[in-house]
């Protein structure tokens, strides 16, 4: 029998209510971490992961507190232990590596003295000694240079080099147990491969424990050994995690996995109805009894107990647990069939569009151009219909945002024009939009939280562009804000909301509605669901789609997740360093893809399977700008053919699936290699 490394008993934590009631957010929680082990927690946000994940370390969030039960790391309380007794614990024996490791590391130190740092505050090695255990720790997270990346400053290295950088700092002190709060969330697919590749690589190295709490099953998929689902406080299924993946026997799983867009399929995911119940709201009963469809009246009345399921080993909290056997074969038939409405109507053209964001030269201010021969975005040509779904693929920096802000005014073009409606060129100023531009094209942020007024009612939010626009007030203002909350499938009672009131797929449901508020040609939507949970994500993505068969919106939809691009798109665009690779029917570009970039970023998509790896076939370098001449991709191509590469920029084929490609090599000669 393993080892086991931290061992949770009926774990309960809550808060007091105003009315001086305890209201539970963790109920009865009871699992064991085995030495060596990788651990996967899932559910959608408030299911109590996080918390969870927290109480590993012996942390209780402020204003709330533990109401029984135990957190027993190699049979030590950590509840109920002193501040001064969790230092020697916290870094040397349990460390945490946060989701978002640019914000986590010091911009102002160097790399090497931050590594250097939890090294004395976590080992006893000398200054000679812990010289050399930077440089070790480098290598180990597979950083180049290890010597040279240690005077770089955090704002230098890309997204991916800052996580590996936290990896190090977390493995500083050789702890038993690593915490990884989202840790891939924010990186695009490539990044995230490598990631995860290296994860695995040191629990299998170090035979470090790990708990990764994630919404993103494909990630949790790739490097989980056992997986705990969490719904609404309670842990509802856990198992080995094929057996989780591939026969989930929970309704609630079923429902997450069949919420996934997946790469293979066109078309959108079935999304789960309903959202988790408030803490304190469930008084008897199954908690999840609002949103199965499996439900009987003896699920309302009677809470199920964690029961072990010895054939799988696997430990269900469900009546019914036994009806879903049959269904697990079906978890790919959840996917519907978008219809594309889009005319061949040409709305918005990006015609040689060149973006720089050098600063401007004296002389050139005084002739409105900027002077830079090799920028940021280069030679952008792009017809976009009335009516299609245009989607901007990508690893960060390929200038999908860019092109998005320009279209929206935000950033001004260097070179080329934006035409819109019958070859007007449109401004690339956003003061220089007449008032009809600025309301053909409205923008979905990222993240609602920074582009909702949180001093603002949802009814304040929508009715600003309806009086803006159309002048409108009175019943009337009213009545078309109730018509546009219907329409997002939001009642009218959230009219006097506020943006914190409400969850994270209530508040972009309410942005959709602001950017419909002001009847637009043009949504351009920013990784709109990104930081949603899956079953949230589905719903949005089939609201965006029934909003645009209805009304005849079209949509320039920038993302990194490649499997909802494939459920929402037209057609697709891939980006990489500001130059266009490859554009095509999306349907074509995702069961053909015949630029090897495309390829790349395909291989790298992780489905929550985890007999599917990624191919990684690129290196994980860092560009900082593209290069001057030859092709963009020139650097990281595994299918270089030699200085022509460098030397030329390729030119573009068309293949007979209707993908056009800019590359050297044949695109009939890319086909048959690619197979």
């Amino acid at each position: 029998m393993s080892e086991i490394i931290e061992s949770i008993k009926n774990l309960s934590i809550g808060f007091n209510s105003q009315k001086g009631k305890q209201i539970s957010i963790l109920r009865n929680v009871s699992t064991n971490i085995k030495k060596g082990e990788t651990v996967g927690i899932v559910g959608e946000s408030g299911s109590g992961k996080s918390t969870l994940a927290l109480a590993m370390m012996g942390y209780i969030k402020q204003g709330l507190f533990p109401l029984k039960g135990e957190c027993l790391f190699k049979s030590e309380d950590l509840l109920k232990m002193s501040s001064r007794q969790l230092e020697k614990i916290r870094g040397r024996k349990i460390a945490m590596i946060p989701q978002n490791a640019g914000q986590a590391l010091t911009p102002n130190l160097k790399i090497g003295y931050q590594i250097d740092e939890a090294l004395r505050l976590h080992t006893d090695l000398n200054k000679t000694e812990r010289d050399k255990k930077i440089s070790e720790l480098l290598n180990k997270v597979r950083l180049p240079s290890p010597e040279t990346m240690a005077f770089r400053y955090p704002h230098e290295l890309s997204g991916g080099q800052q996580q590996r950088v936290a990896v190090a700092m977390a493995l500083a002190g050789k702890p038993d147990l690593l915490l990884l709060d989202e840790p891939t969330t924010g990186l695009d697919v490539t990044t995230q491969a490598h990631v995860l590749e290296l994860l695995r690589f040191i629990a299998k190295d170090t035979g470090t424990s790990m708990i990764y709490v994630s919404h993103d099953l494909g990630a949790i998929a790739q490097v989980s050994d056992r997986i705990v689902v969490m719904y609404a406080g309670e842990i509802v299924l856990e198992g080995p995690a094929r057996k989780i993946l591939k026969e989930p026997i929970h309704p609630y799983t079923y429902g997450l996995l069949k919420s996934i867009p997946k790469l293979s399929l066109a078309g959108l995911p079935a999304s789960m109805p309903g959202s988790q119940p408030q803490p304190g709201s469930i008084n008897e009963g199954c908690s999840f009894y609002d949103r199965c469809n499996l439900a009987t009246d003896h699920c309302k009345k009677n809470s199920p107990d964690l029961e072990h399921i010895k054939e799988l080993d696997t430990n269900v909290r469900c009546f019914n647990h036994k009806e879903l056997i049959n269904q697990n074969n079906n978890l790919q038939t959840s996917i519907t069939k978008k219809s594309n409405n889009s005319e061949e109507i040409e709305v918005l053209k990006l015609k040689d569009v060149s973006i720089s964001y050098a600063k401007q030269k004296f002389f050139d201010q005084l002739l409105n151009k900027i002077s830079d021969q090799n920028p940021t975005v280069k030679d952008i040509n792009i017809d976009i219909k009335k009516g299609e779904t245009i989607a901007l693929v990508g690893e960060s920096g390929s200038g999908k945002s860019t092109i998005l802000k320009s279209i929206a005014g935000l950033l001004k073009t260097k070179d080329g024009q934006i035409k819109f409606e019958n070859d007007r060129i449109l401004s690339s100023d956003l003061k220089m939009r007449n008032p009809n531009d600025l309301r053909a094209i409205q923008l979905i942020f990222q993240n609602p939280d920074e582009s909702l007024n949180p001093n603002h009612t949802v009814e304040q939010i929508l009715s600003q562009p309806l009086k803006l626009y159309f002048n409108l007030s009175g019943e009337e203002l009213k009545k078309n804000i109730i018509d546009l909350l219907k329409k997002v499938r939001l009642g009218e009672f959230y009219m006097s909301r506020y943006p914190r009131q409400l969850s994270g797929g209530e508040k972009q449901r309410v942005a959709v509605a602001r950017a419909f508020a002001a009847k637009p040609d043009i949504i351009l939507c920013d990784e709109v669901t990104s930081a949603l949970d899956v079953s949230v994500q589905a719903a949005v993505l089939n609201l965006l789609q029934q909003l645009k068969e209805d009304l005849g919106t079209t949509y320039v939809f920038v993302s990194h997740d490649l499997a909802v691009v494939r459920a929402i798109s037209d057609r697709v665009a891939v980006l990489y360093q500001g130059r266009l690779c490859e554009i095509g029917p999306s349907q074509n570009v995702y069961k053909f893809p015949s630029h090897p970039y495309t390829e790349v970023l395909l291989g790298a998509v992780l489905e929550p399977d985890p007999d599917i790896k990624p191919k990684l076939v690129a290196e994980d370098i860092v560009e900082e700008k593209p290069p001057e001449k030859g092709c963009s991709f020139q650097g990281r191509c595994p299918r270089k053919i030699g200085d022509i590469c460098n030397l030329e920029v390729p030119p573009w084929q068309i293949g007979e699936n209707g993908n056009a490609i800019r590359c050297h090599i044949n695109i009939d000669e890319l086909a048959s290699l690619q197979q």
